[in-house]
């Protein structure tokens, strides 16, 4: 059943609509997979295999009727996006047993084309982390190594991929939380461009940051279901309506005369040297495809790391702030009052780096220290745009790594909240901006781990930097050569 969960979404969509697989194959095949490999890689925290199958087969009953190409292929769904009748907690105790009423916008799309979910994915505590060690549920590890972590948020949606456990998976991206994980564990994630993609259903970490986005196994999957989740949503404020865009069709694999820029402060000092060689390889391949690549500035990085701790926290402690033992979520059994209900029921379900994080957001927005902190914060992302908007008036294109490094070890940082925060040094500047961005894997590193590098777009240009992966991915063909071992050191 190996050679089924190997395929990508592309190549199972063209078996069933050649009759050589059924969607009941399809499903029983991931359903083996995951009771093989979830002890080794603790990727879900709820599943839905039993269901899943019974779709399956109601699927295949209805297959004359079914025009759609992708009815019946399963998927993964990051636990922070809302599924009716299905447990959605967040992974946190706050949540442990919210069933959720309705679904996600994403979820009804998903559901439309008749795309099976085989359950929901760990991921860091309500998204706040770089690892997915910051879950209340377990802590996932990474398929090409198992001492490793498999980066977060979103590291459940990244590892069930890598690992054949679904065939492509739904993350979100407040500031790296897609592109980390999926260069961790060698796949391929896309954060849109803030707007594109409906946040209703998802249970908000930092609203101005968060983005929903697929996590899959090639540049064409991701656009298949970017095609799906896209579009304009009247129930989602901040919802952009354009014209609905086909992303397959910008496809095309040829990068002639475009022109990808290197910022220079994205390869200095911090980044591994093996991950910087990787990417002069890559750099090289695109000159080599006929790609016009400069270095250039993007004077960023330095204050955006800052910027958006305050943003991205002040936002957390006023969205998490309904988590009080009364509206939603966990309640304490051990009050006299309503100060005590209040405080114990959030000092006993939060874990420590959500409480970190919302400490922070209330100071930044606290009387006296608003103008200092936040105030300042958003003048800077307003810097922080103007920068990227500079830079896509030359180029279509920017290139950095996702990451400083590879997967670290699992527990390595976990005592140092600020090393691990440096982790998202080269990702977080991308949603202050709202701009879309892709990581790709361009290698491995000797110790055999993945390397990912960010291809980075203007507003609205998911069509360039999809391509430009493309292009790449074809050029290279990491899957061809590479898949993780579940190694144990």
């Amino acid at each position: 059943m190996d050679n089924i969960t190997r395929l990508t979404v592309h190549e199972l969509a063209e078996k069933l609509d050649k009759r050589e697989l059924t969607s009941e194959e399809i499903v029983k095949a991931y359903k083996d997979r995951i009771e093989d490999k979830e002890q080794d890689v603790q990727a879900f925290i709820t599943t839905t295999l039993d269901e899943a199958l019974e779709e399956a087969k109601r699927i295949d009953g209805a297959k004359g009727e079914e025009a759609n190409k992708l009815a019946g292929i399963p998927i993964g769904i990051k636990d922070n996006l809302c599924t009716k009748g299905v447990k959605t907690t967040c992974a946190s105790k706050m949540l442990e047993n919210f069933v959720s009423p309705y679904d996600a916008t994403v979820i009804e799309k998903l559901n439309e084309e008749k795309i099976i979910s085989l359950g929901k994915l760990n991921m860091d505590e309500f998204a706040m982390g770089s690892s997915t060690e910051n879950s209340a549920m377990k802590v996932t590890h990474n398929p090409w190594n198992l001492s490793k972590v498999p980066g977060g948020s979103s590291g459940g949606s990244a590892a069930a991929v890598a690992a054949d456990m679904v065939p492509w998976a739904l993350g979100s991206d407040t500031g790296g939380s897609i592109r980390e994980p999926a260069s961790f564990c060698g796949v391929v994630g896309l954060k849109p461009t803030y707007g594109l993609v409906s946040r209703y259903g998802l249970v908000a970490f930092a609203s101005s940051l968060d983005q929903i986005g697929p996590i899959t196994k090639d540049v064409r999957d991701c656009a298949t279901l970017l095609n799906i989740i896209a579009g304009h949503d009247e129930k989602d404020s901040t919802s952009y309506n354009k014209e609905k865009v086909d992303y397959i069709k910008a496809l095309k694999g040829d990068v002639k005369g475009l022109k990808i820029g290197v910022p220079k402060e994205f390869f200095g000092e911090g980044i591994n040297p093996e991950v910087k060689a990787k990417l002069e390889e890559a750099i090289e391949k695109y000159k080599e495809m006929g790609a016009v690549v400069e270095e250039c500035s993007l004077d960023v990085a330095e204050y955006a790391l800052a910027t958006y701790y305050i943003i991205a926290c002040a936002e957390a402690s006023s969205n998490l702030g309904r988590f009080d033992g009364i509206r939603y979520g966990y309640r304490t059994k051990n009050y006299t009052n309503l100060k005590e209900l209040f405080k114990n029921s959030r000092s006993e379900a939060f874990g420590p780096e959500v409480k970190r994080r919302i400490i922070l957001g209330t100071y930044v927005l606290s009387s006296g220290y608003y103008d200092a902190y936040y105030k300042k914060a958003q003048q800077v992302r307003t810097f922080v745009k103007k920068e990227f908007d500079k830079n896509f008036e030359k180029y279509d294109v920017l290139l950095t790594p996702v990451a400083p490094t590879t997967a670290f070890d699992i527990g390595s940082k976990s005592n140092n909240p600020l090393e691990m925060y440096l982790a998202d040094i080269c990702t977080v500047s991308i949603n202050i901006a709202g701009v879309p961005a892709i990581s790709i894997p361009c290698g491995v590193d000797k110790a055999g781990m993945p390397i990912g590098m960010q291809l980075i777009g203007n507003k609205f240009s998911e069509e360039t930097i999809l391509n430009a992966a493309y292009a790449f991915e074809q050029q290279i063909k990491f899957r061809e050569h590479y898949k993780p071992e579940f190694k144990k050191n």
